[in-house]
């Protein structure tokens, strides 16, 4: 295998919520990584930001504000990629979030927000950014950044945890849709990421009970998520395709396993109740 695999060497990549937190993350690897980047976020000075310091790397970068709820704002952040860059070969669907309340809580309207944040705008950028990578006859990667949240139960989070399932399921039939064009598709699942937006996590409690949680120990970096999505780019990945790569320290894996001394449990502070093997059934 050349080493020259991982490399995205004059690629053209779509970052949505580029601006910051783990969609810069990706923005400026991958303009380490050789790629020119085009940053749509919703927050003009934000992506302006962002592409700043992608040209401070030597690439190429545009900044388009982009409200990715609304498939006229896409198609023409789509068509003015492809008029300043020449076309489209990466995707990358991260625009999206959150903000905690309980199902019961919430009004209709409020549902409506999260799905059409996280589930119509991944459909919206999906449609249009493929449509561009077939006329221009490129073979592209799509990478959907969903969440740990779309494979366990999410409370406080239920719509937008139904919507990451639902994306997750859609890269596993766009990819087998998309495998005549070319285009591969692929998911990446963080648990808790050093963000501006978690930064509430920095704590002594926090960081404490996050260690018990996370067999890693500690929250992830947006470098972390970064590198599977150079990888899911890249060439390396070229027979990869309708997958979720799960970047969260192994807290899927635990499955609500938490640190007690040098040993796990189910029960934490409890004594003697699982140290000893057992079986189950």
């Amino acid at each position: 295998m050349d080493p020259s695999s991982v490399l995205l060497t004059d690629k053209v990549a779509i970052i949505t919520g580029g601006g910051d937190g783990i969609g810069k993350g990706i923005a400026l690897t991958y303009a380490r990584f050789g790629a020119h980047v085009v940053i749509a976020d919703l927050n003009p000075a934000a992506g302006e930001a962002a592409a700043a310091q992608v040209r401070q790397l030597g690439r190429k970068a545009l900044s388009i504000a982009t409200d990715i709820r609304s498939l006229d704002q896409v198609k023409a952040m789509v068509e003015r990629t492809v008029e300043e860059f020449g076309g489209v070969d990466i995707l990358v669907n991260n625009a999206g979030g959150a903000r905690p309340k309980e199902f019961m809580s919430m009004d209709p309207e409020r549902w409506r927000r999260s799905v059409e944040l996280n589930l119509m705008g991944l459909l919206n950028c999906t449609h249009t950014v493929v449509g561009a990578m077939t006329a221009g006859a490129r073979r592209g990667a799509i990478i959907n950044i969903s969440s740990i949240e779309a494979s366990r139960a999410g409370p406080l989070y239920s719509v937008y945890s139904a919507c990451k399932a639902a994306m997750e399921n859609f890269t596993k039939t766009a990819a087998l849709e998309l495998s005549r064009r070319g285009i591969r598709v692929n998911s990446i699942a963080p648990d808790m990421i050093d963000t501006p937006h978690t930064a509430e996590l920095h704590t002594p409690q926090a960081e404490a009970a996050i260690a018990r949680v996370v067999p890693l120990g500690q929250m992830g970096r947006v470098e972390d998520v970064a590198g599977a999505a150079v990888y899911l780019a890249s060439d390396l990945s070229a027979w990869v395709t309708g997958i979720t790569i799960h970047v969260d320290g192994g807290t899927f894996a635990g499955a609500g396993w938490i640190k007690q001394g040098e040993s796990w449990t189910l029960f934490p502070d409890s004594t003697g109740v699982v140290d000893s093997p057992r079986e189950t059934r």
